[in-house]
């Protein structure tokens, strides 16, 4: 696959629950055009595993740093791996 696409996985920690960071995440995806998922994780903490283009990957992570309005998002990990075409659209994961 082109070097334009990747993958990246992205774990977002604060209080990142309760505040329709998910449903946010989904509307900032598509409207990126990417695929993948995102779901909140036992801790707290809210996980996103994304593919498309890099540019739009790159704005999706920018995004993810500040989240929705009243997330208080306090550290963003985020880990690009290769382009592995997995999903063919973007959903929230319970």
């Amino acid at each position: 696959m082109d070097d334009d696409f990747a993958q990246v996985s992205i774990l977002i920690m604060g209080q990142v629950q309760g505040v329709f960071f998910r449903a946010s995440a989904l509307e900032q995806a598509q409207s990126l055009g990417l695929n993948g998922w995102v779901k909140n994780l036992g801790d707290g903490s809210v996980e996103i595993v994304a593919e498309g283009r890099k540019y739009a990957l790159e704005q999706f992570a920018d995004w993810c740093r500040q989240g929705p309005a009243g997330a208080r998002v306090e550290d963003v990990i985020v880990r690009w791996s290769a382009y592995r075409d997995e999903f063919r659209t973007f959903m929230i994961v319970r």
